[in-house]
């Protein structure tokens, strides 16, 4: 299992996740916040509220991160597949895939992503 990611790296996604948000959606912007080796991604809305969008997993490499997407209705976070059919992709995808369920976007299913078969996915009520 890997280690908790560096504070390099939690810099670095952090980075990522704004830019890609600034340039994709309309949004105030991401906040990140780290528990072990998950990050809990929010959007900042206009207005200063903020949405729970998704947990990524640390899995060791910088570009691929596993995702769950957060379920309001439910208060979870469940493991499921980016719309490549992997169960971790890059921060940018898990951005996009999680924006697009949470927010109006007409190219998005209205459905969540299916979930992960993994045998280690879970869910995490945590946050």
């Amino acid at each position: 299992m890997p280690e908790d990611p560096p504070e390099s790296m939690k810099h670095h996604l952090r980075q990522r996740l704004n830019d890609h948000a600034r340039s994709r959606w309309q949004l105030s912007g991401i906040d990140v916040r780290f528990r072990g080796r998950f990050a809990y991604v929010e959007a900042r809305l206009q207005g200063g509220a903020y949405a729970r969008l998704c947990r990524l997993r640390f899995d060791g490499p910088l570009r691929t991160w596993g995702f769950a997407i957060y379920l309001p209705d439910e208060g979870i976070y469940q493991d499921s597949l980016l719309p490549s059919g992997y169960p971790s992709g890059s921060p940018e995808e898990a951005l996009d895939c999680a924006c697009a369920f949470h927010f109006a976007d007409p190219d998005a299913p209205a459905t969540p992503p299916p979930p992960s078969t993994r045998s280690d996915a879970g869910i995490d009520r945590n946050a």
